[in-house]
């Protein structure tokens, strides 16, 4: 799917909703998070992103 806003984001993303926001390889998303540039939380077996921890990222990106 493709997000023209930040509010058509859903409030947590997946690591492949990661890979397809930043337009990034899945090696690199997964960098991201481990390297805590990207904050996320993980349930279970699973990676989620908080909406918010994406658009941080994006505006310390932009300065």
């Amino acid at each position: 799917m493709t997000y023209k806003n930040y509010e058509e984001l859903p409030l947590v993303l997946s690591v492949e909703q990661l890979v397809a926001v930043l337009d990034i390889g899945k090696t690199t998303a997964y960098e991201l998070l481990r390297c805590g540039e990207i904050q996320s939380i993980r349930v279970g077996h699973k990676i989620k992103i908080p909406k918010e921890a994406v658009i941080s990222y994006l505006r310390i990106c932009q300065s």
